[in-house]
């Protein structure tokens, strides 16, 4: 097999949420593969410490997805800056864990903004401008909760499960012009978020270990090596795919 069907050397990637866990996961396989990397984020010194660790392969601009008017301003900026987008990853989200009957409509919507608002606002200016260059991939990071029901996360399950359908409804509009739409749909990873969930609760690794056939953690690299995947040559005819990497936890019993 040719190994440079799956790199993407000279390619320019914009990752949102790129700092920590799951997005920093992307970001270093992504320059592995021999991309650019742009990563955004609201807290500047998390991006700084991140770029640090790529070893000056990466670089970040401070951004909230929530401002969404400033999202056109964003993209042309990094356009200007880093040259043409050829890949984006609309990884950055918040979470929310309440019952259904404690999460007030400002909560739900907030998590619906952030996740849903600001993927399509993003994925539609860099969309705009792949297909006028009839090329380029998105990728987004769908969830878990997209495919099953899991208690106490309904404003997030709303959120991953429309990121689901938004996948397919870009796909048919941008594939005719080359751009492709894909979506990760993350299982359970060994990060930070996930330690400190699991010191709270330590039944529930036990729980996630038992439902996950591999029995095991994900390490965060293995969305990124997905997001690389779908992104370069070898995935050039796969497009509108939920792509699970979960160690088997969305079929297992």
């Amino acid at each position: 097999m040719d190994g440079s069907a799956f790199r993407l050397d000279g390619q320019v990637a914009l990752v949102t949420g790129g700092g920590t866990g799951l997005g920093f996961g992307i970001c270093q396989a992504l320059v592995d593969a021999g991309a650019r990397v742009v990563m955004t984020g609201r807290r500047e010194e998390l991006l700084h410490d991140a770029c640090v660790e790529l070893k000056g392969s990466a670089q970040y601009l401070r951004h909230d997805l929530d401002d969404l008017p400033s999202i056109p301003v964003l993209v042309e900026e990094i356009e200007d800056r880093f040259g043409p987008l050829d890949i984006l990853v609309n990884n950055a989200g918040n979470h929310l864990k309440k019952p259904v009957v404690e999460t007030s409509d400002a909560e739900f919507a907030s998590i619906l903004h952030t996740h849903l608002c600001g993927s399509y606002a993003l994925s539609r200016e860099c969309g705009r401008r792949m297909m006028e260059r009839k090329s380029g991939s998105i990728v987004m990071i769908a969830s878990m909760t997209a495919l099953f029901g899991i208690p106490f996360v309904s404003a997030y399950g709303a959120a991953k499960s429309a990121i689901a359908g938004l996948t397919r409804a870009l796909t048919v509009e941008f594939a005719p012009y080359g751009v492709r739409v894909n979506a990760i749909a993350p299982g359970w990873f060994d990060t930070e978020l996930s330690r400190r969930a699991f010191q709270g609760d330590p039944r529930r690794r036990d729980r996630i270990l038992e439902r996950t056939p591999m029995g095991t953690l994900g390490d965060v690299i293995d969305v990124g090596r997905a997001a690389v995947y779908l992104s370069s040559p070898a995935g050039k005819f796969v497009t509108g795919v939920v792509l699970p990497v979960d160690g088997g936890a969305s079929i297992g019993f």
